[in-house]
């Protein structure tokens, strides 16, 4: 890989970093609402909705969902897999890797706590992320990704995309797919590279078209995003992309509604609603789309991503994926990144993220960077 100037990198670095604190920081912000109404919303927080972060049913603040432990470890698997290509040339596992990083995140769903580490060779075979206890909390993970994992399902790395059911939950699009598909266009890789990438793994768990071309078109608009393009932009490129794949029209459609609807006055809650709940993928990446196009700043597209009726946290974990790919972490609130749930794994993780797939002209010496965390497996 090329290296890139000091300036380009540290662009990317906070972009990196941006994308998936502000996903954190919506998935929290979301946490607490997700399945009330609007109407429900506006009864107990008043006309605005929330504008912040408000405790959830344990009484804490800022507490992250599924979505932000699955973006979390996919990042980690994308990690994994490169170390693994780079030290034994296997490219072609990734998505198989990608599989067992999720598989960890399973173990998360299915145990109290982190697993005991007797040997540092116990230490190694789990990895850095797995050992952090506050990524062993079950909060309403999607039936989908949970049953769809224990399915054992790798699909092939060349497998073509071809529009038809996937041989696991052919019926689901859940939004599951979406909201932890970020990373992928965190790579540096083309856009088009990414959007297959993301969709191949999210064939995964979710069989569907909708399901896994949208979060195919996630990724690709973050990697936009990440080579400094506009977010309407980045949404029209990734347009050009779907257009390639059978069975793109729900998407499609999806992301054509969110870009008029922001063309087209204030932003308000309805609007949001008029996409649909989020519950499904699309409308996830749509109603996600829509407010980081029609926010007039990074708090008020964050707050309206959030507020309406359905999947709140998945809603506000793309809006945040999106702005901070394309905002970077300075525009972030510092009083809500210092409120977010596991801010310094999360950075952490970022910075190696970062330090793999963007070295610039001086990168991680290989005595610093922490390759313990990513084992080759």
């Amino acid at each position: 890989m090329i290296q890139q100037s000091w300036d380009e990198s540290a662009a990317r670095r906070a972009r990196i970093r941006g994308c998936l604190l502000a996903g954190a920081i919506g998935d929290a912000i979301g946490n607490p609402i997700e399945f009330r109404s609007l109407s429900g919303i506006r009864e107990a927080y008043g006309r605005a909705g929330v504008t912040g972060f408000v405790p959830d049913d344990s009484g804490v603040a800022g507490r992250i969902t599924d979505d932000t432990q699955m973006t979390l470890f996919t990042a980690e698997g994308l990690i994994r897999a490169h170390a693994l290509a780079s030290a034994e040339g296997v490219g072609g596992a990734v998505i198989a890797v990608i599989r067992r990083a999720y598989l960890r995140w399973l173990d998360t769903q299915n145990f109290p706590e982190p697993p005991r580490q007797r040997t540092p060779e116990d230490i190694g075979r789990s990895g850095w992320l797995r050992t952090h206890p506050w990524l062993y909390a079950r909060r309403a993970p999607g039936n989908a990704c949970l049953s769809g994992l224990l399915e054992g399902h790798t699909p092939a790395v060349d497998a073509p995309l071809y529009g038809g059911p996937g041989p696991v939950n052919g019926g689901s699009k859940g939004c599951g797919t979406v909201m932890r598909s970020a990373p992928f266009g965190l790579t540096g890789l083309p856009a088009r590279d990414c959007f297959e990438l993301a969709a191949r793994c999210a064939q995964i768990t979710h069989g569907h078209p909708t399901g896994y071309l949208a979060a195919g078109a996630l990724a690709a608009i973050v990697a936009n995003l990440l080579e400094g393009d506009s977010l309407e932009g980045a949404v029209l490129r990734t347009l050009e992309i779907l257009r390639a794949f059978p069975r793109h029209e729900e998407t499609a459609t999806a992301l054509r509604r969110a870009i008029d609807l922001a063309a087209g006055g204030d932003p308000t809650a309805e609007k949001v609603e008029s996409l649909g709940g989020g519950w499904i993928a699309e409308e996830a990446l749509a109603i996600g789309v829509y407010a980081a196009l029609a926010g007039p700043s990074v708090p008020a597209a964050l707050l309206l991503s959030v507020n309406h009726s359905g999947d709140s946290d998945s809603t506000g974990s793309i809006c945040g994926n999106l702005l901070g790919a394309h905002h970077g972490d300075l525009r972030l609130p510092p009083s809500w990144l210092a409120q977010v749930e596991g801010r310094g794994t999360i950075a952490e993780l970022a910075d190696d993220f970062a330090s793999v797939f963007h070295p610039s002209a001086q990168p991680y010496d290989a005595a610093v960077f922490p390759q313990d965390r990513y084992p080759l497996n």
